[in-house]
C-alpha cells in the first residue's frame, strides 16, 4: 500500500484535506434550491463510500509496503471494526446536524463555527491519545481559532439583529454539530495500526479503516437521515418516494461528487496522520473552515448584509484563523 514517509508530504496531503473539505459544502448550495438536503445527503454519504472504497483497492492495494487492502480487512480484529464503524457512525450525526446548519445559515457562519469547534475539540482529545507536537505552540493555535470562532458569531448576529430567533437557531446547530464532529476522528485513529510499514495484527490499516467508517456513515444515514427526512428541523419534509422521483441523473451526481470530495479529504488526513500526528493532520484539515468562510462570502454572498463598519470582525476572523493554524502546523517542529 502507499504510504507518507515524510512530515512535508503529510503537511500537502493535510492541505488538500483542507480544500476538499471547505469546499464540498458548494455541492450542496448548487442542489439546495432544486433537491431538499436530506436527498442530497444520501447521494453524498454514497460519495463517500465510492472514493474510499477506489482508494483502498487502488493506494491501499498496490505496493509491497504494510498489508494490502483485502487482506488487512481478512485479519481485521472485532474490536477496531468497531471503532472505525463507530467513528462513521459519530460523524455522521455531527455532519448532518452541520449540513441543517448550512441549510439555515449559510457556508459563512456553519463551518467557522461548527468546525471550528471540532478543530479545538478534535485537537485536544487527539493529542490526549497520541500526544504528538509541541503542547504550547498547538493550544495557543486552538486559542487562536477559538477566538476566530467568536468573532465569526458576532458577524453573524450583526446581520440577523431582526430575525434573533433563527440566527440563534443556526448557531446553537452549529455548535452541536462541532461538539460531536470533535470525537469521531479519535475513533478512526484508535482503530488504526501505529506503524502502516509493519502493522499489529488485527489492527486496521488506514485504506481498510476508511472504508469500514464509511459503511458506518452510510449505515446510520438509515436512522439519523430518515429521522430527519420526515421530522426534519429545517427545510421541507422529504420521503423516499422523492430521491427516487423527483431526482435527476445531474442532482444525484452533484450530491456524488461532493461526497467524494469529502471522502478525498478524509483519506489524505488518515493516510498522513502517522507522520503528522493525529492532533496537527485532523486541526490542519479543519483549516477547511476558512475555505468554506472563503467561498461563502466571496462566492456565494452570504455576508452581504452586514453593516460595512463591521467587515473588521471578517477580516480579524480570517487573521485568527490563519494565525493558529500556522502555530498548530509548527507546533510539530517547535
Amino acid at each position: 500500500m502507499y504510504i507518507v514517509d515524510n512530515y512535508a508530504l503529510a503537511i500537502i496531503f493535510c492541505v488538500i484535506t483542507m480544500l476538499c473539505w471547505g469546499s464540498w459544502g458548494n455541492t450542496q448550495k448548487l442542489s439546495s434550491k432544486k433537491w431538499a438536503f436530506q436527498l442530497f445527503y444520501w447521494d453524498y454519504s454514497l460519495g463517500i463510500l465510492l472514493i474510499t472504497l477506489l482508494i483502498a483497492l487502488t493506494m491501499g492495494s498496490f505496493g509491497d509496503q504494510g498489508r494490502s487492502f483485502l487482506v488487512d480487512l481478512s485479519q481485521a480484529g472485532g474490536k477496531f471494526i468497531f471503532f472505525a464503524l463507530i467513528g462513521g457512525i459519530i460523524f455522521n450525526f455531527a455532519n448532518i446536524l452541520l449540513v441543517i446548519a448550512i441549510d439555515i445559515s449559510g457556508m459563512a457562519v456553519a463551518f467557522p463555527i461548527g468546525i471550528g469547534l471540532a478543530l479545538v475539540l478534535g485537537v485536544i482529545t487527539n493529542y490526549i491519545y497520541n500526544p504528538a507536537g509541541n503542547p504550547v505552540l498547538l493550544f495557543s493555535g486552538v486559542l487562536f481559532v477559538t477566538i476566530a470562532i467568536v468573532l465569526d458569531a458576532m458577524a453573524y448576529r450583526q446581520i440577523l439583529k431582526k430575525d434573533s430567533k433563527r440566527a440563534k437557531k443556526g448557531i446553537y446547530i452549529s455548535i452541536l454539530a462541532g461538539i460531536a464532529m470533535g470525537f469521531f476522528y479519535k475513533y478512526v485513529a484508535q482503530s488504526m495500526a501505529s506503524d502502516f510499514i509493519s502493522p499489529e495484527k488485527g489492527k486496521l490499516t488506514p485504506y481498510t479503516a476508511l472504508v469500514i467508517f464509511s459503511v458506518g456513515i452510510l449505515l446510520s444515514n438509515f436512522v439519523f437521515n430518515s429521522l430527519n427526512m420526515y421530522r426534519p428541523i429545517t427545510g421541507i419534509r422529504a420521503t423516499y418516494g422523492d430521491y427516487f422521483k423527483k431526482g435527476s441523473p445531474k442532482l444525484h451526481l452533484i450530491g456524488i461528487l461532493g461526497g467524494c470530495i469529502w471522502g478525498l479529504g478524509m483519506s489524505f488526513s488518515i493516510i498522513a496522520s502517522e507522520q503528522a500526528g493525529p492532533a496537527i493532520s485532523y486541526g490542519l484539515g479543519q483549516g477547511a473552515t476558512m475555505v468554506a468562510a472563503f467561498w461563502g462570502i466571496i462566492i456565494w454572498k452570504e455576508l452581504k448584509d452586514l453593516p460595512k463598519s463591521r467587515n473588521w470582525l471578517i477580516y480579524l476572523m480570517f487573521l485568527f484563523f490563519l494565525t493558529g493554524l500556522g502555530l498548530i502546523i509548527y507546533s510539530k517542529n517547535g
